[in-house]
Parts: structure tokens; sequence; C-alpha cells
């Protein structure tokens, strides 16, 4: 939720053991999905993020209190703001160490602690400043979360949802609050443990939320193997990982094999399957005729396209990312 090096927030994404390579498939037969590109959805500003200015390489946010400059590597153009409200920041994303301690951010104001509050959707949750540029929420997420939590509404229906590379838990909390059953994988035991503070700062420690800390690749295997299916699968992996034991996770090497071993463990009644790919060299074609091909024969329509925030300032738009989505409707 922005340029995002989704392998920089320390996770562990692969398997124990040197991952091996994708094993061989062929091409699913039956007739393809129904398509829509390309899509682009969009996150406008409110009270709880906005992205307010961006420009020359950096982007300036607001983050519930406060403002914060991060680098932006899309962000060629000229800010529209002038520098005196870029200096009303109150936090720096700046990659250098200082000498307390804070890792790669500068307070120009005031020392702020490493987590503070925010909210989403009348939802609290808690932000902290990591090392690795992220704060814990990418806000251009909450196109997809708006249109998980109307899925799962509308099925008048038990939903279970499977959120793979799961990270801070927000899309967990969102799905759970709608009514679902939420299964959360992340391969970091930190990631989980800070997706599980989140659960309980948003007032929903009574709803069913499955936490496991595990690489997605092998879970969604074994869920295969037992004959587990979910409803709703949620797919946001990094372009590029190593887990504890120096396995690596390549996304175009290993992606379309996850893919297939999620079609094997949805539900007899689907109701999505939602990608999200960041930095990464490619089209959001490429994304959408994987998951066409993926799920050949099973009906539905997939939309690819991006995911980019409308800037307050100017109005101007930054892309953060490529999606694709499969929907039984």
């Amino acid at each position: 939720m922005l340029e995002k090096k989704r392998h920089q927030r320390q996770r562990n994404d692969g398997p124990e053991g040197t991952r091996t390579a994708a094993r061989p498939t062929m091409r699913l037969s039956g007739a393809l999905p129904e398509e829509r590109v390309p899509v682009v959805l969009e996150v406008h500003p409110d009270e709880d993020y906005a992205l307010l200015d961006s420009g020359d390489g950096r982007k300036l946010e607001q983050y519930g209190p406060y403002r914060i400059i991060r680098p932006e590597g899309q962000a060629i153009w000229r800010p529209a703001w002038d520098g005196a409200e870029w200096a009303k920041a109150d936090a720096v994303f700046t990659g250098d160490l200082d000498e307390e301690g804070m890792g790669r951010w500068r307070f120009p104001r005031t020392s702020l602690g490493e987590t503070w509050p925010m909210r989403f959707d009348g939802m609290n949750y808690l932000g902290r400043f990591t090392s690795f540029r992220h704060v814990g929420v990418f806000p251009e997420q909450a196109s997809h979360w708006k249109h998980m939590e109307t899925l799962i509404e509308a099925a008048r229906r038990p939903v279970k949802v499977l959120n793979l590379f799961a990270y801070t838990g927000l899309a967990s909390l969102v799905a759970a609050r709608a009514g679902a059953q939420v299964t959360h994988v992340d391969a970091s035991k930190k990631a989980v443990t800070w997706a599980r503070e989140n659960q309980e700062v948003a007032g929903l420690s009574d709803r069913p939320i499955r936490w496991i800390v595990e690489d997605a690749q092998k879970f969604a295997e074994r869920e295969a193997r037992r004959g587990n299916g979910y409803d709703i699968i949620l797919l946001d992996p990094p372009a590029y990982g190593r887990g504890p034991k120096g396995e690596v996770w390549q996304l175009f090497e290993h992606l379309p094999n996850l893919i297939e071993v999620c079609r094997s463990i949805l539900s007899p009644k689907p109701l999505a399957v939602v990608l999200t790919a960041y930095s990464i060299r490619a089209s959001s074609f490429a994304m959408h005729t994987l998951m066409r091909d993926a799920f050949a024969g099973m009906g539905g329509c997939v939309e690819s396209g991006e995911l980019v925030i409308r800037e307050k300032s100017a109005g101007r738009r930054l892309s953060t990312s490529l999606f694709s989505r499969w929907v039984t409707q």
C-alpha cells in the first residue's frame, strides 16, 4: 500500500530446505473466464490516510496523526506543494542509521515511538516505523478489502478466507469483521505477532482467525492434500524473498504453481482469488493471462490492472502495484 520491495519485510517466504523449481504443468482445458482489462482501482484521500503530495522520487503521506516522507521511485514529476509543506513532516525515511538506533527513520520535530495508533474504516490498528521503509499498512489495498467485504456480506452464508503472505493482517481483520472465518499465513513470526496485536487493538479478539507461521506455498500444498477448501483466497507475494535456510522465492518462477494449487483448494462455491504484485518488471497483462489460464473451465471473470492512489495536492494518480483477480460474478 508505493514501491514495495516486499522481500525487505524480513519475511521468510520459502519452505524449509532449498526451494526446488516449480513442477512442469500442462495448460488447463476449458473455456477461459470472461475478462475486464485494464481496470484501475483507485484510493482517494480520507481522514485515515492521504497521499498529500509526491514528486522528485518521494511521497508525502498522512497516516492518522503523522505526516511521513518516504522514497517513491515512480514519482518522477515535480512536487505540487512547496518545501514549507514538506517541512511539516513528522517522520522521514532516509536510509541512514542514526546514533540512537532509530533505524532508517529521522524525526525532524519530535522523537516518536516505534508504534502508533491508526484507523481504517472505523477499525483501529497499529502502525510501526520499521527499518525497511514500510509502516504496516498498504493503503491501496483498501480497494481489495472493500470488494472482499462486499462479497462476504452478500454471500449470506459462512465464508472461509485464506490470506497468504498476509503480513500485518489488515485484510484478515476486514474479512473477520465482515463475518468470515479467516486463515492468516505468513512465514514471519514477527509479522504474525504484529497482526495478532492488531486483532486486539481492533477489538476483534472474538472473531475466528487462525494464525499460521509458515511458508505460503507449503501451507497451500498441505491444505490440498487434506482436502480443505476456501471461498476467497488472497495472495500478496514478494517479487523475491529468502527463507530462514537460504531458500529462494522468485515470483516469476514459483507463482504459476502456487496459483494452480490455490485453484485446487477452492470450495465448491468459490467467490474470488485476488493476486497483487509489487515491484516487478511486467505488464498487468502478464498476471491477467496467468490467471485466465489458471481458471480455465471455472467460468466467472478475470479483471486485471493497477492499484493507484489519488494525490490530494494536484489530483495526480500514483500507481503502486499490479493486480489480477478472478471472481465468480
